[in-house]
């Protein structure tokens, strides 16, 4: 039987070491390997530590970075880790790479979008999560999380959104963590409000029955406020450790970027958020925003 197997992304960098040792935790839930993943490409900040151009000699010396990281990584915790390098674009090597390697899982660092540097860092963050088959953790903060004690969960009116309750289950069993299920109330409509109640309850019937602590909560959003900066608020009140959110386009749109509340939460959570890509649906209904 193939083992379960989490694709990490590092460049080296103080926040890739962090999702490695997230994904570390993470391996022991799901009994996962790890391969670690280092992509050249032209101009990178690979380049600037070796200060040579992309060759087979830099690819060695990357190879061998990353070996020891693996190794000492390993030995600690008793993950097997294993290490590849490859040349081009950052999102496409990750995503093809995922692929590739049966990858159930992605954890990637990520500086957000604030400042000229994150830019770039979220551009590819948004991009393996919008192209990737499988579920993306990134990581905007400086701290390595021990534990997850609060979940939480953003549950809307799409049936895709509930994909995310097996997910939740999952971790929270393994951390003993508590899932909280929110609902926003961006207009005043009882028919809405209504299939929102009924879904909270439905879900929060589910994970409570499944022996999970949780909590339900349906709460009037301010037209002021948009929906990502309410689940970011929300997450502050109960200090969450971790966000779920589904990355669902927008059916207006022709393309296939994810939603605007999707972006915003991925670009500015100083928490882990985990990234699902919902299950195609055959039918395309109203265009709404999705959690």
């Amino acid at each position: 039987m193939l083992a379960n197997k989490i694709l990490v992304p590092i460049g080296f960098s103080k926040q890739s070491i962090i999702a490695l040792e997230q994904a570390i935790n993470l391996a022991k839930i799901k009994k996962s390997d790890i391969v670690l993943l280092s992509v050249l490409k032209e101009q990178s900040i690979i380049q600037s530590l070796f200060y040579d151009d992309i060759s087979d000699d830099l690819k060695e010396k990357v190879k061998q970075k990353l070996d020891q990281i693996a190794s000492d990584y390993s030995d600690k915790s008793g993950v097997k880790i294993d290490t590849m390098v490859s040349k081009g674009k950052i999102y496409e090597q990750i995503n093809d790479v995922a692929e590739m390697i049966s990858a159930d899982l992605i954890v990637m660092g990520t500086n957000g979008s604030k400042g000229s540097n994150s830019t770039i860092i979220g551009s590819n963050a948004e991009k393996v999560v919008r192209l990737s088959k499988c579920p993306v953790i990134t990581i905007k903060g400086d701290q390595h999380r021990y534990g997850c004690e609060n979940i939480i969960l953003p549950i809307a009116l799409e049936k895709q959104t509930k994909e995310k309750v097996t997910y939740a289950l999952e971790y929270a069993r393994y951390w003993k963590s508590t899932i909280r299920v929110v609902s926003v109330v961006l207009e005043d409509s009882s028919e809405i409000r209504d299939k929102l109640i009924r879904n909270l309850k439905q879900v929060n019937d589910f994970i409570t029955k499944a022996g999970v602590k949780c909590s339900s909560e349906l709460v009037e959003g301010e037209k002021k406020q948009t929906l990502g900066n309410f689940i970011l608020d929300y997450g502050k009140k109960y200090n969450a450790d971790l966000i779920m959110i589904m990355t669902k386009k927008e059916e207006l749109t022709l393309s296939n970027n994810i939603s605007v509340t999707a972006r915003y939460i991925i670009n500015n959570a100083d928490v882990p958020v985990m990234s699902i890509r919902p299950t195609k649906s055959k039918f395309i209904t109203a265009p709404t925003t999705s959690f």
